[in-house]
């Protein structure tokens, strides 16, 4: 009996996914539950079992193939016995995992578990001829990173320093005598779906842009005096982006249109503000979301991120770390960016860009109306927008309201010092 093998759904935003590599080849025996094929999303990686025991007879679509869900993947051939035992299979469990998360013990072989490694990871050892087992890694119960494998090369091959890798589009398209030669980087499942995705945004979107001055000198310095102390009683690092969420948060509930998705036919305005978070990592950029921020203070909001964006560059999120965003914050004033126009991410109305806090010599106004110059804490949010939703005086409101909250806000009752 002939069974067909599907890309499962594995959550309701995720529509596609890549096959990023097959477990089992055409001919091979496999058995019921077993791992055939492991499968890429934009937000989690699959493993897609046998729902029968059998043979693997036809492989349908070939690896680093991106497909819909509910796509034909390949063919088995179920064992008779297997069509004895059980009149009509049942569909087998499909492992949602934590993102490269090594098996919870022992396999059905009786074989201790190895930690597992990512397709990128995979595919740069097969591309440097690197013996992954040789490798001591530094993640998560000694997983192999990328930095890992990178650092393995340049120690192998002598060199002082990793060579960073230019893009075949800014690298001459003749090295000039005595320069290293263009390399080709094949795109991994990851980055491919991220390309496609912001893609997708940015052709569908008619996105607009307005940005504010906010003056966060207050913030500042209610930062510097407040981190030793916060540390020293949770444990971890005070930083600028649990005080940004709940300004972000205040301006959404006086703004709510700005906390809505876009429908085919209609606006959804969401009840809870699920705010996300882009975290840069080693296979790509990632959304993480802090479920029901409206109900945490600051300090609840730094101690639910923290360990939230250590899985994130661990590569151990789950399904719930990454879904159901209304509004979302992209921190690349962390890298200096001054100001950013990023893309939205869909089907949420608009997206935030905090640029860096910077000194900068400003005029002072002071309660008696005298002005002076006087050195000031200055930054620029960046706010995109959809604009079928959000019109220009909507979206400079929202900023206006979240200027206020960051200039004048009481944050230290949410410390809890």
């Amino acid at each position: 009996m002939t069974v067909m093998l599907t890309m499962p759904e594995v959550a309701e935003s995720v529509l596609e996914g890549t096959v990023a590599r097959w477990l089992k080849q055409e001919g091979d025996q496999v058995e019921r539950f077993e791992t055939v094929v492991e499968i890429v999303t934009d937000k989690v990686d699959v493993e897609v079992p046998s729902p029968v025991s059998g043979v693997l007879s036809k492989i349908l679509v070939p690896e680093n193939t991106t497909v819909p869900v509910g796509t034909n993947l390949a063919l088995l051939e179920e064992d008779a016995k297997e069509v004895a035992d059980v009149a009509v299979a049942r569909p087998a469990p499909v492992a949602v995992t934590e993102r490269h998360q090594p098996p919870a013990g022992p396999s059905a072989a009786g074989a201790e578990s190895q930690p597992r490694h990512s397709p990128l990871v995979r595919r740069l050892a097969e591309q440097h001829g690197v013996d992954l087992t040789l490798i001591q890694g530094t993640g998560i119960h000694g997983r192999v990173r990328k930095q890992d494998v990178l650092d393995h090369v340049a120690r192998r091959d002598g060199a002082a320093q990793e060579t960073p890798v230019l893009p075949a589009a800014v690298a001459p398209a003749v090295a000039p005598e005595g320069l290293a030669k263009d390399r080709s980087i094949p795109l991994t499942p990851v980055r491919a779906t991220i390309a496609r995705r912001m893609a997708k945004s940015a052709r569908e979107i008619p996105h607009a842009w307005t940005t504010f001055e906010a003056d966060v000198t207050g913030l500042v310095e209610l930062r510097e005096s407040s981190k030793e102390a916060f540390r020293s009683r949770e444990g971890i690092d005070l930083t600028y982006l649990p005080f940004f969420i709940k300004a972000v948060v205040g301006a959404l509930k006086e703004h709510p249109e700005m906390n809505a998705v876009w429908g085919d036919d209609q606006i959804v305005v969401k009840g809870e503000i699920n705010i996300g978070v882009a975290i840069d990592r080693d296979e790509g950029l990632i959304v993480l979301v802090v479920r029901h921020a409206e109900d945490k203070s600051i300090a609840g909001l730094a101690k639910e991120l923290d360990p939230l964006i250590k899985k994130a560059r661990e590569e151990r999120l789950t399904m719930e770390d990454v879904q159901g965003g209304t509004f979302t914050i992209t921190n690349l004033g962390s890298f200096g960016a001054l100001f950013d126009t990023p893309i939205i991410n869909q089907p949420q109305v608009a997206i935030l860009g905090p640029g860096a806090i910077v000194k900068r010599p400003m005029v002072v106004t002071d309660a008696d109306g005298q002005e002076s110059i006087g050195i000031r804490h200055m930054m620029y949010l960046s706010l995109t927008y959809d604009h079928r939703i959000v019109d220009g005086a909507d979206a400079g409101r929202f900023l206006q309201t979240l200027k206020s909250r960051l200039e004048e806000g009481s944050f230290e009752a949410q410390l809890g010092l």
